[in-house]
């Protein structure tokens, strides 16, 4: 518990709570070591004012007993040593009566009287003291000399309190300046703090003022220069991703090229001679006909077959409309083919100031993002209805994609298929962010970004040079 207590805390207010117990500590000991001395000089106190008051009365007996009878010297007695201070004297005649009631001398001073925890702590213990009265010869009385601490120790227990409330005062003057000293201190870690957040989100642009502790300086100097290399690292790898993405593109529509241009006028032309071969079996006999018929009718089927092949990967590979098409028309293509698959789910298509076109590298990836998006809502989701909104913020330069469904979600446990990963790794080889989120019962979203500004145009240069290389 206390380590919880101790641990969770900010460092400004854990100093804080250090210097606060030190300061409790000083207080004990200094409270200690006052009430030691409060004992020991009340104890010199009370003794050196019962000597006193000894002498005095002695002094007094002399003299009155010179000029008064017996029991107009006890009478007198007490008006005498009215002026004792901390002392308390009783007239007793010979029969141990008291001429007159104890109290206090007149010339003790008049102090509230200290609580009773802190007068037992101080008082001294006190023992009467007897002197006896001798008048011609007789003893005719007696005076008890008794010490009174009580407004010795309300004078230290005045003086404590004078001196705690000033050093409360103080003390809380300090801690309420340390307090703000040590915000202002240690401010540039909260400061670091956010930095690190930053880094943590990819945010590699952030600069830390520099502060003046030079033991933070070297902390944030260091900070800056390390957000410097990952800035730096973030656009060289950025860089090598378009180019890779671009070199993809271009080999897969090269390739594409030769399926289009190569392979399909061959298939086209085995399929024609296959025909051709039908057509003349008819001039052969019946039986050889029949049998020449049978093989041209599976060589143009399986023609067809791979022409179908054929145009299933000339799709994988690039939308032939893509460079030709303005993208929101091959989008709401996309959205028509994949409603007629699906009348039982309601596809509804949000374009909002769409260019034509992006450059190949970014248009083929938002297709192929919502081509696989749109996959997944038709095998996985059991959506009633699909969202699907484009927004290009020209300002910031960045063309924005939102893919919601109302189905059953993603599981928490779920792991990312192979077509998820291929959209994330084609948007951030882009620059971009690609984020799915999930809540059951509510469907899922697919939040994707695309900064289509100067990276791109030096994206299309790469991909014109690759060309021309």
């Amino acid at each position: 518990m206390l380590y919880g207590l101790w641990h969770g805390r900010s460092i400004r207010l854990q100093l804080l709570l250090v210097l606060v117990l030190v300061d409790l500590f000083a207080v004990l000991l200094t409270g200690t070591v006052m009430i030691f001395r409060a004992r020991a000089q009340t104890r010199i106190e009370m003794a050196a004012s019962v000597h006193l008051a000894e002498l005095l009365v002695g002094d007094a007996a002399k003299f009155l007993s010179q000029q008064l009878t017996a029991e107009e010297f006890l009478r007198a007695l007490p008006t005498q040593l009215r002026s004792m201070r901390h002392v308390r004297i009783v007239v007793k005649d010979a029969a141990g009566t008291p001429v007159s009631a104890p109290r206090p001398m007149l010339g003790a001073r008049e102090h509230a009287p200290a609580p009773a925890w802190f007068a037992a702590l101080v008082a001294p213990s006190v023992e009467p003291h007897n002197i006896p009265m001798i008048a011609a010869g007789q003893p005719v009385g007696q005076v008890e000399i008794q010490g009174e601490p009580a407004d010795e120790i309300a004078e230290v227990w005045e003086n404590l309190i004078a001196i705690g409330s000033v050093g409360t005062l103080l003390n809380i003057a300090i801690i309420g300046i340390l307090y703000v000293l040590f915000g202002r201190v240690l401010d540039p870690l909260t400061v670091l703090a956010a930095g690190l957040s930053d880094l943590e989100h990819e945010s590699y642009n952030v600069r830390l003022p520099q502060p003046y502790p030079r033991e933070l300086a070297i902390i944030v100097a260091r900070f800056n220069a390390l957000a410097r290399s990952l800035e730096t690292a973030r656009a060289e790898n950025l860089t090598l991703n378009r180019r890779l993405i671009t070199a993809q593109d271009d080999e897969r529509r090269r390739t594409a090229l030769e399926l289009h241009d190569e392979v399909g006028p061959c298939l086209f032309g085995l399929k024609v001679c296959a025909s051709s071969i039908a057509a003349a079996a008819d001039e052969f006999p019946e039986k050889a006909a029949k049998k020449m018929s049978e093989l041209a009718r599976e060589i143009v089927a399986t023609v067809e077959h791979l022409q179908a092949i054929n145009r299933t990967m000339l799709d994988r590979l690039r939308p032939m409309a893509l460079g030709h098409v303005p993208l929101n028309e091959m989008l709401n293509q996309l959205v028509r083919d994949r409603a007629r698959q699906s009348p039982q789910i309601s596809f509804r298509l949000s374009v909002e100031r769409l260019a034509p076109s992006y450059g190949d590298s970014v248009d083929l990836t938002v297709y192929r993002c919502v081509q696989e998006s749109l996959t997944n809502v038709i095998r996985h989701s059991q959506a009633n209805n699909v969202d699907i909104e484009f927004h290009d913020d020209g300002d910031a330069a960045l063309l924005k994609l939102t893919i919601h469904d109302d189905g059953c979600g993603v599981g928490p446990g779920a792991s990312a298929g192979l077509g998820i990963r291929g959209m994330q790794e084609r948007v951030e080889g882009l620059g971009g962010r690609y984020r799915l989120r999930s809540e059951t019962g509510r469907g899922t979203w697919v939040d994707i970004t695309i900064p289509v500004g100067e990276s791109q145009t030096a994206c299309r240069g790469d991909s014109e040079s690759l060309q021309s290389s």
